[in-house]
């Protein structure tokens, strides 16, 4: 047995010993794997939850039900009013902290309206190493994090996912849309449907892997270095800034240190 299929034995007992639980599922590579080996597991002792928020684009709340539909998955959606929660909007560096919890609180009251013993959620080992408050958030309120508490890496989670079938193992990396906003710039539905519009674009064009990073009127685009060049070619690169113009954005430019997760980061003290 090698090492990943000895960490997937492991997350089947980890799994098997929570006797039932709700899985925090955003249809990202990690929640995926999660899902679909609690529902192996624990069959209708498990139940998948996503919160239906502005930040969360209209495109990854489809894929959630797409996936959870094509695997068999029982899945729930819920309204979160990220709004209306004065620590996000107005996005101080521990912005995601309070986010967290208070959506991990709104999974625990569902857990104990319907009958389940432990909320789980899908941050791995290697999440360790990364500006994450919103982990201060779980450790809290005691929240497992099944795919960790078994050893697997990100790398070790997409072999997995590839080896089992599953259609996310190549999916690229996705952050909530708030991480598209400077730190200490008060966010608005406005800022994050401006931003959710600009990657469906991206997407909806063939780029994979980007962020549009959202600075006032400036749209601050991220990409994979292969992809330079096809966002500068001609066609494209006026296709691109026209649409931004469109949906409010005066200035369009590309980031040249490409794409990369936590740009944002650097800014939490600025």
């Amino acid at each position: 047995m090698d090492t990943i299929d000895a960490k997937y034995e492991e997350l089947k007992k980890f799994l098997r010993e929570l006797g039932s639980a709700v899985v925090a599922f955003s249809a990202g590579v990690d929640s995926a794997l999660l899902a679909k080996v609690a529902a192996d597991v624990l069959g209708d002792r498990m139940l998948a939850v996503t919160v239906s928020a502005p930040f969360l684009p209209g495109r990854e709340l489809n894929e959630a039900r797409e996936f959870c539909s094509q695997y068999g998955i029982e899945h729930e959606t819920v309204a979160f009013d990220a709004m209306g929660l004065e620590k996000f909007a107005s996005n101080p560096p521990d912005r995601c902290y309070h986010c967290k919890r208070a959506i991990m609180e709104t999974l625990l009251r569902v857990a104990s309206d319907r009958g389940f013993s432990y909320v789980t959620e899908g941050s791995n080992v290697d999440d360790a190493s990364d500006y994450r408050p919103g982990k201060t958030a779980i450790r809290e309120l005691g929240i497992r994090s099944p795919l960790e508490e078994a050893g697997l890496t990100k790398s070790d989670i997409r072999e997995l996912s590839r080896r089992i079938g599953l259609s996310t193992w190549d999916k690229p990396s996705f952050a909530c849309l708030a991480t598209r906003i400077p730190c200490g710039e008060k966010i608005t539905a406005e800022k994050l449907k401006r931003v959710e519009l600009a990657e469906q674009k991206l997407f909806e064009m063939g780029f994979s892997q980007f962020r549009v990073r959202a600075h006032g009127e400036v749209a601050r685009i991220e990409l994979v270095p292969e992809d330079f060049s096809r966002l500068l070619e001609s066609d494209t690169a006026k296709t691109v800034s026209g649409y931004f113009s469109q949906i409010g954005f005066r200035y369009t430019a590309m980031d040249i240190l490409g794409y990369r997760t936590g740009s944002m980061n650097k800014m939490r003290n600025i």
